[in-house]
């Protein structure tokens, strides 16, 4: 039988919650034990797939094509097991599916209320589309006392309450360090406590977070009013790197206390080598490369999380420490002086025109001064653009996104494979989170290629989220100036990959390899792009 623990928060919101959680599920993992995690979320979006990356963090998207919650990918990159889109509920999805099942009759007439029929429907999604795991880590988004999450916490509480499950709670607050006094403060976690005890969920674990150790007297208070022996009181340190969080944990013997709870025998000596592993190589590097990232949300590192922890990641593979520069892609359009101290330059993906001649002159600035360049998604489509402006006498080149290019080499698929010219313009009322290609798909690489030597594969599969595609008719153009279409999809309808063959690294892919970088598994696009940083640092 699966095993449910239940994270919570309170005093303040972005404690770590999901860090945390998939920390613990990698201590479990590293105990011998399978796990699952998910995300619920009490906004009333249906996902975050529309939402501002300045208002909610990164997309996060699933093989099978959910946009999710940025917690997904830390749960991924600490345990290694791809989520799914049950693995990510908002209360939009649930109200969603209640009110199309009430229009349709299927609750016979009656009243549709919040309890029962609410809280029955997040209960079933605890347990929706589990394999037998030994435990499912359920991370309450929001903070105790917030409107939106009391129909979580009351489905929390009825489950807990169920004679068929075995659960526990854990609460996660802060303890504020109030520098003026030079003294650490309890009584927030108190009240927080106290407000999860009156929704009628007791804490069986409090994970707080501090600057600094709270010390014993700070955990005396915590265990007299929050009911809780001192050795559930577990403290989550800021930490410099954040794979130390497993090993932290165990410390405390975290792990250990959870199992027992459970009535389980800890592992005498849990596998915590490839944590120990990565700290090592982290704090000890061998080299530093500079790598710039041309972006759009660059003030906002977590609109780009996946990616630098890819980048941290690629740096491991090799012992190398990644200084990552953040740069605005406005910044660049009339000023290249940014980019001639980097080792390597990375165009991410992104929406909407704003910074697009910023990225063009980035990509052009790689390629003249043979720069390691690595595009991603609109990336790639910035690369050809400017490839096209620049070798194949199509000053006008672009995409259909951002105007009313002449020609357009980038655009909706319905667009070029149409044959009339005619751009297809979306109306202000289309329904976005519904118009992208989304999820894993397969791409074939081309023998001999930079893409196939990376890969070590003819066949591989990536996840995608986008809406423009490169349009395969313009190919010959630009592979008579130098490029290479590397990768296409099975039927060689939709170009994957592309590449410059006089170039020392030079690759652009449709897709988001971030997505499937893990600290004990870098991504090979990845690792191969911080090690061409690397050998372009010893050239200049």
């Amino acid at each position: 039988m699966t095993r449910f623990i239940f994270v919570t928060g309170g005093v303040v919101s972005s404690l770590g919650k999901g860090l945390t959680s998939a920390a613990l599920g990698a201590l479990l993992q590293a105990h011998g034990h399978s796990v699952r995690l998910r995300k619920f979320d009490p906004y009333l979006n249906v996902d975050p797939g529309t939402m501002n990356p300045f208002e909610h963090g990164e997309v996060f998207v699933t093989d099978d094509g959910a946009e999710t919650d940025l917690d997904l990918g830390h749960y991924e990159r600490f345990t290694g097991i791809p989520s799914q889109t049950s693995d990510c509920v908002t209360t939009g999805k649930i109200y969603s599916e209640i009110i199309a099942r009430e229009r349709r009759g299927d609750y016979l007439g009656a009243t549709v209320q919040v309890v029962p029929h609410v809280t029955d429907a997040i209960q079933k999604l605890f347990l929706n589309g589990l394999n037998n795991e030994d435990f499912c880590i359920c991370e309450i988004g929001g903070t105790i006392g917030d409107i939106e999450s009391l129909p979580f916490l009351e489905a929390v509480r009825q489950f807990c309450n169920r004679p068929d499950t075995e659960t526990l709670c854990i609460h996660m607050t802060l303890v504020p360090h109030l520098r003026s006094g030079g003294e650490l403060k309890t009584k927030p976690t108190q009240h927080s406590v106290r407000e999860l005890q009156a929704a009628g969920i007791r804490p069986g674990m409090l994970v707080v977070r501090a600057e600094k150790p709270i010390g014993a007297e700070s955990r005396r208070k915590l265990s007299l009013f929050c009911n809780l022996p001192d050795e559930d009181i577990i403290e989550a340190i800021d930490a410099e790197i954040i794979y130390e969080l497993p090993l932290m944990l165990h410390s405390q013997k975290m792990d250990a206390r959870i199992l027992a709870h459970f009535n389980i025998t800890p592992a005498a000596q849990p596998d915590l080598a490839r944590w120990r592993d990565i700290i090592q190589s982290a704090r000890h590097p061998e080299h530093t490369v500079r790598i710039g990232v041309i972006g759009k949300y660059t003030e906002l590192k977590d609109a780009y999380l996946s990616l630098n922890e890819a980048l941290v990641h690629g740096g491991l593979a090799h012992n190398v420490r990644v200084d990552t520069r953040w740069l605005v892609a406005e910044e660049l359009e009339d000023n290249s002086e940014p980019l001639a101290a980097l080792h390597g330059i990375l165009v991410p993906g992104g929406f909407g025109e704003r910074g697009i001649t910023g990225k063009i002159n980035a990509a052009r600035f790689a390629r003249e001064r043979q720069i390691p360049y690595f595009g991603i998604c609109l990336g790639m489509q910035i690369a050809l653009i400017e490839i096209a402006r620049s070798l194949c006498d199509m000053p006008n080149a672009g995409s259909s996104e951002f105007g009313d290019p002449d020609p357009a080499i980038v655009g909706l698929l319905t667009e070029w494979e149409r044959g009339d010219g005619q751009i297809e313009h979306r109306s202000a009322d289309s329904d976005l989170g519904g118009t992208m290609r989304l999820g894993a798909y397969t791409a074939r690489l081309q023998s001999g290629s930079l893409a196939e030597k990376i890969y070590g594969a003819d066949s591989i599969s990536e996840r995608h989220r986008h809406r423009y595609e490169v349009n395969r008719n313009f190919a010959p153009q630009l592979e008579a100036a130098g490029l290479r279409i590397s990768g296409t999809s099975p039927d060689g309808r939709l170009p994957e990959l592309a590449e410059l063959a006089d170039h020392p690294w030079f690759l652009g892919v449709q897709f988001h390899p971030e997505l499937k970088s893990r600290p004990f598994a870098p991504h090979p696009v990845f690792a191969s792009f911080v090690r061409a940083a690397r050998d372009h640092s010893r050239l200049v």
